[in-house]
């Protein structure tokens, strides 16, 4: 059993925290406070491979395994917590829907693109009055022509604004619960289907996040993934990979805000010394570091059986629920070991802190994410 990154791996994690160094850093908080996604470094992600890691050079991406994923997403986090979460809806939902539910037509027409960084794509689920509770979504596809004609909306999409791939699910079949619920791939420009209001967030406000209309879009059969009736499962399936990288998006936080406390820490004078030195402050970061370290634990575990191709649920909401927790925490600590700068935006603390309550919300609450571990322990 192997705690460390591999020679390979270590290169990934450096080439990344110098692009996000580079490229990132100088504008977190200008693209913050405009709420910009910087769309423009789209060629440099996909140079990097970002927006392909998880799929085989087949379909157009990088080839990568679920620890070089929670790695290069923790590294983005690290950095601009909102570029990571954008990079990661791109992978985890959307192109990861159609990679692990797509034919092979409709992942060399959809996917591969999408791997190769040429556009960047959205995955839509939730909706107004349909959260926690998914199969109660209101948004239905109606056979017509030879195809779907979707009505309704979807709310809270990450990438919603620019994704020139879109992929929606939708009720075909009311009376079937979650076996009636399909999935659709939406192209942008289609009549019928729209972007309207953009959120404005507490936090990630760099992550491009806004609602869908479908008013009498229509579909072709075509854009069908998989069966009629299969999406709700296809969906359950995606969000435990997605699950993986929302953990690695959270330690990305955490190790920002942790790294920040110890930096001001050693740099903050009181009573003529480093407030590193008093013993109420040491204790705060040994309690940070402790947990910090136990939620990167969890997180690789998750993304390691992954990777040998397991079934994990259990693991990836386990990863998802203590590292999205930790984060809050780390966050929270951070800006108390800063005090009042803590609280202003000449210092990072308090951006982290913003960012870091999204983890323990998004692709499942903390609440969910218990009773999911809770369903996976008692059927053991």
């Amino acid at each position: 059993m192997n705690f460390e990154l591999n020679e390979e791996q270590q290169q990934i994690k450096q080439s990344i925290r110098e692009f996000a160094e580079a490229e990132l850093r100088p504008h977190v908080l200008e693209w913050d406070e405009s709420q910009h996604f910087p769309i423009e470094l789209l060629p440099k992600f996909a140079q990097l491979g970002l927006m392909g890691i998880i799929f085989p050079d087949e379909y157009g991406g990088a080839g990568m395994g679920y620890i070089e994923y929670a790695t290069i997403i923790e590294e983005l986090g690290r950095v601009d917590p909102s570029i990571a979460l954008s990079i990661a809806a791109h992978n985890s939902l959307c192109s990861g829907h159609l990679y692990i539910a797509a034919s092979e037509a409709q992942k060399h027409k959809y996917l591969l693109p999408l791997a190769k960084g040429e556009y960047l794509g959205a995955w839509g689920l939730t909706e107004p009055s349909s959260g926690s509770d998914a199969s109660s979504m209101r948004t239905v596809a109606v056979r017509k022509n030879g195809g779907w004609v979707l009505n309704g909306s979807k709310n809270f999409i990450t990438n919603a604004t620019f994704a020139a791939t879109t992929v929606a699910l939708a009720i075909t079949d009311r009376t079937a619960g979650t076996h009636g619920i399909s999935a659709f791939i939406i192209e942008r420009g289609t009549q019928g289907f729209s972007v309207a209001k953009k959120e404005n967030k507490l936090g990630m406000r760099a992550s491009d996040t806004a609602a869908l209309v479908f008013d009498d879009c229509y579909i072709p059969d075509d854009n069908l993934i998989g069966q009629e009736g299969q999406g709700f499962i296809q969906a359950m399936k995606v969000l435990d990979g997605g699950r993986i990288s929302i953990a690695a998006l959270s330690l990305g936080i955490a190790q920002g805000a942790y790294e920040a406390a110890v930096k001001y820490a050693k740099e903050r004078h009181q009573f003529s010394k480093p407030i590193a030195e008093f013993q109420a402050i040491q204790f705060k970061l040994a309690d940070m570091a402790t947990e910090l370290e136990a939620a990167r634990l969890l997180t690789w575990r998750a993304a390691a059986l992954k990777d040998q191709g397991k079934i994990v649920t259990k693991e990836s909401s386990m990863a998802k629920l203590y590292a999205s927790e930790v984060a809050v925490r780390v966050a929270e600590e951070s800006v108390q070991i800063h005090g009042g700068y803590g609280y202003i935006k000449d210092y990072p603390a308090e951006k982290f802190w913003r960012d870091s309550k999204l983890c323990t919300i998004g692709e499942g609450t903390s609440e969910i994410q218990r009773t999911v571990i809770a369903r996976q322990l008692l059927r053991a």
